[in-house]
């Protein structure tokens, strides 16, 4: 591990290597303005759809097998954007195109919310949700952070994590409640209101220039970032990206069929939104320690830890039986997610530079894409074939405490040498 802690913590004063918008209004600006357009990729998440998932199916008349298929080909081919997307960031900027983006998901939200059947109708919907939100809109919210800040950059994702629980858990929420209260059509309708009014608005904040100059200045030659083919070509890549990919896919699973594996221990729907809630609100920890850690620990041993944590909790829930055992559980996936979110988010800035930080995030973004989309037919093909969840926990489980092993194993590169 000397290797991964000396790459990470003896970094060159911040002074030298501080992006000039770093610890500036400019930078902590786009963390507040990529939180919100995260939050606006929420109607293309798992977890987004999971809260409407099960009223939608009864609605639709559809089982969750076809619903999986669906979700699985609208999930592959939305990551497909990811690289095109990237590159497009690179070269023309954040702040208009994460907009449009925007304002071309509320579309796709609001003709859902008025879907009256057809499985290809839904899969068209689903494919456009988790292209332009899973995919495009993510990669435009972390490239925004990554390209503000350079060493702090763990800090500032730390940050900008915490706020994404805060209003992914008030979202979760209200979204819930509209659908238990209204219905799964007028929360879906509501959300694609708030993309137009609040998210769009707020995605022309973005401070591009600050960014800009913060590149130029820092990295004036590309001496000190990798090119995506260089990036691809080290340990490092596979292992971070396949840790949180695998995340990725576990989550998806349980984000899309949550509320039924949680029924399968005998907890209702309105404890599961609340476990929803809670799980976001335990990840502020996670987030917030994360954040401080990268400072002073190896991001390959914080990922270790955090996968840890990770198999722990996948191996569990298939043996909850009270719910005190249930917040528990909550605790270890709140902290892992937490955790596994700073990282993901801040590892290639730190790994690699910001010269083509959107392209080698896009290529990441697609492979935990990819990952979410094959869970939810883990998880389905699981419940269909054994009549329980059991199965596909506790094989996800041995899998991500291997990859955590892994992690222990990996050093960053040393982004001023040519790989």
């Amino acid at each position: 591990m000397s290797a991964g802690t000396t790459s990470s913590v003896t970094a060159p004063p911040l002074s030298r290597v501080g992006a000039p918008g770093e610890g500036t209004w400019s930078g902590w600006i786009n963390v507040v303005v990529a939180a919100v357009v995260m939050l606006a990729t929420l109607p293309g998440r798992t977890q987004g759809l999971g809260l409407i998932t099960e009223p939608m199916l009864r609605d639709l008349q559809l089982d969750r097998v076809t619903y999986a298929g669906i979700n699985l080909w609208a999930t592959l081919l939305g990551a497909a954007i990811c690289l095109p997307i990237g590159r497009l960031f690179d070269r023309v900027g954040l702040r208009n195109a994460t907009a449009v983006l925007t304002l071309l998901l509320a579309a796709v939200v609001w003709t859902m919310s008025g879907l009256a059947g057809g499985a290809l109708a839904l899969f068209l919907l689903v494919l456009g949700t988790r292209a332009l939100g899973q995919s495009a809109l993510s990669v435009a919210s972390i490239t925004a952070v990554g390209k503000s800040f350079d060493r702090r950059v763990g800090v500032a994702m730390g940050v900008y994590a915490v706020l994404l629980s805060v209003l992914f858990a008030v979202a979760f929420l209200a979204v819930g409640a509209s659908v238990r209260v209204s219905g799964w059509r007028v929360a879906w309708a509501q959300v694609a209101v708030g993309l137009v009014v609040l998210a769009a608005p707020v995605a022309l904040l973005l401070r591009e220039r600050a960014t800009a100059m913060a590149d130029e200045t820092a990295d004036p030659a590309g001496t000190t970032g990798l090119p995506l083919i260089k990036a691809l070509r080290t340990p490092a890549f596979w292992v971070f990206a396949g840790g949180t990919s695998l995340f990725g896919l576990a989550s998806s699973g349980l984000g899309l069929f949550n509320e039924a594996v949680l029924a399968e221990r005998g907890f209702d729907q309105p404890t599961f939104v609340t476990f929803l809630a809670a799980t976001s609100g335990i990840a502020l920890v996670g987030q917030l320690g994360c954040g401080w850690l990268t400072l002073r620990w190896a991001m390959p041993r914080l990922l270790g830890v955090a996968m840890l944590l990770y198999a722990v909790g996948l191996a569990a829930l298939p043996l909850l039986t009270s719910r005190a055992q249930l917040w528990i559980f909550a605790v270890l996936i709140g902290l892992s997610g937490g955790m596994v979110t700073v990282i993901f988010f801040a590892v290639w800035r730190r790994a690699y530079g910001a010269r083509h930080l959107g392209r080698i995030q896009g290529a990441a973004q697609m492979l935990t894409v990819l990952a979410s989309a094959i869970g939810p037919l883990i998880f389905a093909q699981s419940a269909s074939r054994t009549g329980s969840y059991a199965t596909a926990l506790w094989t996800l489980a041995a899998c991500v405490l291997l990859l955590g092993a892994a992690a222990f194993r990996t050093s960053l590169p040393d982004r001023g040498v040519g790989v």
